[in-house]
């Protein structure tokens, strides 16, 4: 008698249909079904903490009460109708974004992606400036389309080196394994801000379209530079005349806990800010803030056909309205710091842990081998599987992916901090215990 047939996994219909660049996260993927608050169902049955948030996207939590009623109203009166007639909700949201944005004279463009707005900020600052040469930074991520991949400075994200842009890549500010990390935080500055004046100099034309930079790098592992850093790369900036596009699209909408856009912490106004993800609790929205001048100086005809669209501006008008109702900021920074200090006493008795770093809800725990400065993405790759095990939902980056990210929703609670902070300690002490070069032999196997 035959064995019966068995209906192929998820996983295995994944895979024979989809790219396979398009990786899942674990060994045995995962399939979320459904969600409430902070918590969310997997298709094994399990419940879990989420602390990756959609990758940021899930920005208030899962079934938001008002969240969900504001995206059922508008979808009972109509769909989508395109940016040729106008749209009450969409006029309404770039209103509130440009009476908040660090911006002068600001007018909004609504597309559906990250990657979406910064192509539109480069279309905007390549034709004021008449140059394709643009100033980008290393461990940076902009997305995944021909242009904005150009601009990534991760190779694990730089699917090809063919570019419609000159990209000259500038330090970001990441001390851990900058040659100029052994400096105090001002002369460190100062060594990051020469180096672009020499390269502006020396690798470009000096006609350049712009300068873009995360405030808190995503992908790169959420590096973020010394609070002096951007303000003295923008007096270079201006003596040169390079409009500055600050990507917000992972540091937005006060996730930082300091400031509604990552930039402002620094004290520099961008004359572009680009935003997406989180802006609809992760209904695909996204866009691109910029001064009048400069979003005004394109002359053809352009559309966007889904770009701010009913659905994703009446849903996002009610996630800045509860970001706000809520002081889900200033949550953000209470409960960052709360998970920050924890994090750091695990680091302090945890040899795994090379650094700590990012602001309020942006978190990052480098991983290395114990003793050395080595990347250890084999080890990032066990925590998580690990943290799953024992419920917890996080995400992984920087240059070897090797750092963990920690960013939950900005209604995360204190006390589901806690709960994290106990299972990243219980896993992060395994899983360095079984890296670590003293441990007997019998005890490795």
């Amino acid at each position: 008698m035959s064995a019966p047939e068995t209906s192929p996994s998820l996983h295995d219909r994944h895979q024979a249909v989809m790219p396979a660049w398009m990786r899942c996260y674990y060994g045995n993927p995962l399939e979320l079904v459904s969600g409430s608050g902070r918590r969310v169902t997997g298709g094994d049955g399990e419940r879990y903490l989420d602390f990756f948030g959609g990758l940021l996207a899930t920005m208030v939590g899962h079934d938001i009460p008002e969240i969900t009623e504001a995206l059922q109203r508008q979808a009972g009166r109509i769909f989508h109708s395109s940016t040729l007639y106008l749209i009450r909700s969409q006029v309404e949201l770039a209103e509130k974004i440009a009476a908040r944005a660090p911006v002068d004279d600001p007018k909004v463009f609504f597309v559906n992606s990250g990657s979406e707005a910064v192509e539109a900020a480069f279309l905007l600052t390549t034709t004021a400036q008449r140059s394709n040469q643009v100033i980008a930074l290393r461990g940076s991520y902009h997305g995944r389309s021909f242009g904005t991949v150009a601009a990534t400075g991760i190779r694990g994200w730089s699917a090809t080196g063919l570019s419609p842009l000159q990209v000259t890549y500038a330090h970001s500010g990441y001390k851990y394994r900058s040659p100029f990390g052994h400096l105090p935080d001002a002369e460190f500055t100062a060594a990051c801000r020469d180096e672009l004046e020499t390269m502006i100099e020396t690798s470009t034309s000096g006609e350049i379209a712009c300068y873009i930079a995360e405030p808190v790098q995503g992908a790169g592992g959420f590096a973020n530079p010394p609070d002096d850093f951007f303000r003295e790369m923008k007096t270079v900036l201006d003596r040169y005349d390079v409009p500055f596009i600050s990507d917000e699209v992972q540091s937005g909408w006060g996730r930082t806990g300091r400031s509604y856009f990552g930039i402002e912490h620094y004290g520099v106004r961008p004359q572009a800010l680009t935003f997406a993800k989180g802006l609809a609790n992760g209904l695909a929205i996204g866009g691109v803030v910029a001064e009048a001048g400069l979003m005004d100086c394109v002359s053809a005809n352009s559309i966007s056909t889904a770009g701010g669209n009913p659905i994703a501006t009446s849903t996002a008008n009610a996630v800045i309205d509860y970001i706000e109702s809520h002081e889900l900021q200033a949550n953000a920074d209470a409960v960052g710091r709360q998970l920050r200090r924890g994090l750091e006493a695990i680091a302090a008795g945890c040899p795994l842990i090379g650094e700590v770093r990012g602001a309020g809800l942006m978190l990052g725990v480098e991983l290395v081998e114990p003793g050395t400065r080595t990347a250890a993405p084999a080890a990032a790759d066990t925590v998580l599987a690990e943290a799953r095990a024992a419920g917890l939902l996080i995400g992984k980056g920087g240059l070897s992916g090797n750092v963990l990210r920690i960013t939950p929703p900005m209604t995360v609670t204190a006390d589901e901090a806690r709960e994290a902070l106990v299972i990243l300690g219980e896993v992060l002490s395994t899983v360095s215990n079984r890296c670590s070069p003293d441990r007997p032999a019998a005890d490795a196997e």
